[in-house]
C-alpha cells in the first residue's frame, strides 16, 4: 500500500509521531518513497505531548538519509498537533512551497486519466471506487476504464461527501457506475464509447481469466488437514480464498500472506475480493480445493449452505496479525490452541428506542438459531462487520433472560456502543479454545 501510494503521488508526506520516534513502518514508507523519487516533507505530529522530543525525530532521520533544513538539508519539517491543529497552516505552505519549487502542473483540458486508490462493494450504491484524477477533467456521463472493469460516471462524491459535476487533477473522488469492483493500484482512463470500453475490459478479462486457469489445483479440507498432507506428501502449496471488506485490505493480506512462503511452502491465493463471501466464491474454492478467509465480511445464507454441503471451511477475522499468525504456525506446524467459533444465531433489528438511562435499545426477531446472554455478539451491516463486543441486555418484554430462540422477538443493547440502525443484524456465537494437532 506504502509502495502504490508513493507512485501515486508528487509529495509524500512522511509523519512521525514525537513521542514514538522512528518506527519500522517509518523505514518502509523512506525507502518507498526514496525508490519511487518523490520528495519528502517531514510533519512531526503529537508535538502536544509532554513526551515529545522533536529533535531526537531529527536525529534518527539521519540515520535513514533523511536530511532535514534545521539539520543542514534540503527536507522540509513541521512541527504540528493532529489534536490541538497547531502547525497544520505551516505544513500546507510548507506542501505549495515544495509544489511550487517542483513547478507541478497538470491540463486539465484533456480527458481524464489517473489511479485507483480504494475499491469496495455498497449494499445500496453498488460497486465504488475512489480514484484519484491525476491529469484531465473527469466529468459525469463520461465513460470509464478501470483495471477490467468499465462503465458509465452515474456520480462523482467529493471528500465531504457532496455530489460534484466534475473533478479536475488531483481531486480524489467516489466514482459511481462500474461493472464492478477494479483492484486498488488499477489506472483508470476515460474512452470515447461503450462498445471501446467493452471491448478493453473483455480483453482484460480474458487474460485475468487465462492466468487464474493456469494455476494449479492444491489439497482440500481443513486448516490442519490440509497442512498434515503437505507435510505427508510433499506439496509445497496450499490454496486460499481471500474476501475482505475493502480492495486495500484485501491487498495487505495477500501482501502478508506472500511473504510467509519459505522454500518448503508457501500460500496460493486462488481468489481475492472485496465484499461478502457469496456462493460464487465457494464454487471457486471448490473447483480449487481451497479454504476460504474472510475479513470484517460474513458469508451470506446461501454461501454458508454451499460451504457446509462442499465441506469447505470458512474462517473469520478481523485483525491482520491474527490471520497471518494463524497460517503462519499451521505452515512451520507449531499449532497454538485454536479459537474455534460455534455460530449461536443471528437476529433482524426491526426498530431502535432511545429510553433514558440506558441509551439506544434494538427491538429485534430472532430469525436464525437462538440469542444467549454472555456470549460474544457482532453487529453486521450489509454483510460488513461493524462492531464486536458483548450485550448490556437481553430482555423479553421486561424480563431479563438467559436466551431467546428463533422465531421469538426481545430486546438488545451493546455494552459502550449505540451506533445501531433499523435493518441491522446481530451476529451470536460462542467461542471455544481447543487444542490443534496436525
Amino acid at each position: 500500500m506504502r509502495a502504490r501510494g508513493a507512485q501515486a503521488t508528487d509529495i509524500a508526506v512522511l509523519v512521525v509521531a514525537a513521542d514514538d520516534s522512528v518506527m519500522p513502518q517509518t523505514i518502509e514508507s523512506i525507502s518507498h518513497a526514496k525508490s519511487a523519487g518523490v520528495p519528502i516533507i517531514v510533519a512531526i505530529n503529537k508535538i502536544d505531548k509532554p513526551s515529545a522530543d522533536a529533535q531526537k525525530v531529527r536525529t534518527q532521520l539521519l540515520q535513514h538519509e533523511v536530511f532535514v533544513e534545521s539539520m543542514g538539508g534540503e527536507v522540509l519539517d513541521v512541527e504540528v498537533s493532529a489534536k490541538t491543529g497547531a502547525g497544520l497552516d505551516k505544513l500546507l505552505e510548507a506542501i505549495l512551497l515544495q509544489a511550487e519549487i517542483l513547478d507541478l502542473s497538470a491540463n486539465p483540458d484533456r480527458t481524464a486519466e489517473g489511479v485507483v486508490i480504494e475499491a469496495q462493494l455498497d449494499k445500496g450504491r453498488g460497486p465504488v471506487a475512489t480514484i484519484l484524477v491525476q491529469t484531465g477533467t473527469l466529468r459525469t456521463g463520461d465513460i470509464l476504464v478501470a483495471g477490467n472493469v468499465y462503465g458509465k460516471v452515474r456520480a462523482l462524491v467529493n471528500d465531504q461527501g457532496k455530489t460534484v459535476p466534475e473533478a479536475g487533477p488531483s481531486m480524489p473522488v467516489e466514482v459511481l457506475g462500474l461493472s464492478g469492483t477494479p483492484a486498488a493500484g488499477d489506472r483508470f482512463a476515460v474512452v470515447e464509447n461503450e462498445a471501446r470500453a467493452r471491448e478493453i475490459s473483455e480483453y482484460r478479462m480474458r487474460l485475468a481469466r487465462e492466468k487464474a486457469a493456469a494455476r494449479q489445483s492444491g489439497q482440500r479440507g481443513s486448516l490442519e488437514q490440509m497442512m498434515s498432507q503437505l507435510q505427508n506428501s510433499g506439496l509445497k502449496e496450499f490454496p486460499l480464498v481471500v474476501k475482505a471488506d475493502v480492495q486495500g485490505s484485501a491487498e495487505a493480506i495477500v501482501a502478508a500472506l506472500d511473504k510467509l512462503g519459505t522454500d518448503e511452502v508457501r500460500a496460493r491465493i486462488v481468489h481475492v475480493g472485496a465484499g461478502a463471501i457469496t456462493e460464487s466464491d465457494v464454487s471457486v474454492a471448490e473447483t480449487s480445493n481451497a479454504v476460504i478467509i474472510g475479513f470484517n465480511v460474513r458469508a451470506n445464507k446461501q454461501a454458508r449452505t454451499a460451504a457446509e454441503q462442499g465441506g469447505i471451511e470458512v474462517r473469520y477475522y478481523n485483525i491482520i496479525y491474527n490471520l497471518v499468525d494463524d497460517v503462519k504456525q499451521a505452515m512451520s506446524g507449531l499449532l497454538s490452541p485454536e479459537r474455534r467459533e460455534t455460530f449461536l444465531g443471528n437476529a433482524e433489528i426491526l426498530e431502535v428506542f432511545n429510553i433514558t438511562k440506558t441509551g439506544k435499545v434494538a427491538g429485534c426477531r430472532v430469525t436464525e438459531g437462538k440469542v444467549e446472554r454472555g456470549a460474544g455478539v457482532r453487529l453486521i451491516r450489509d454483510n460488513v462487520v461493524i462492531h464486536e463486543g458483548t450485550l448490556k441486555t437481553l430482555k423479553r418484554f421486561k424480563d431479563e433472560v438467559g436466551e431467546v430462540p428463533v422465531g421469538q422477538e426481545c430486546g438488545m443493547a451493546f455494552q459502550n456502543y449505540e451506533d445501531i440502525r433499523q435493518g441491522d443484524v446481530i451476529e451470536c456465537f460462542r467461542v471455544e479454545m481447543v487444542t490443534r494437532t496436525l
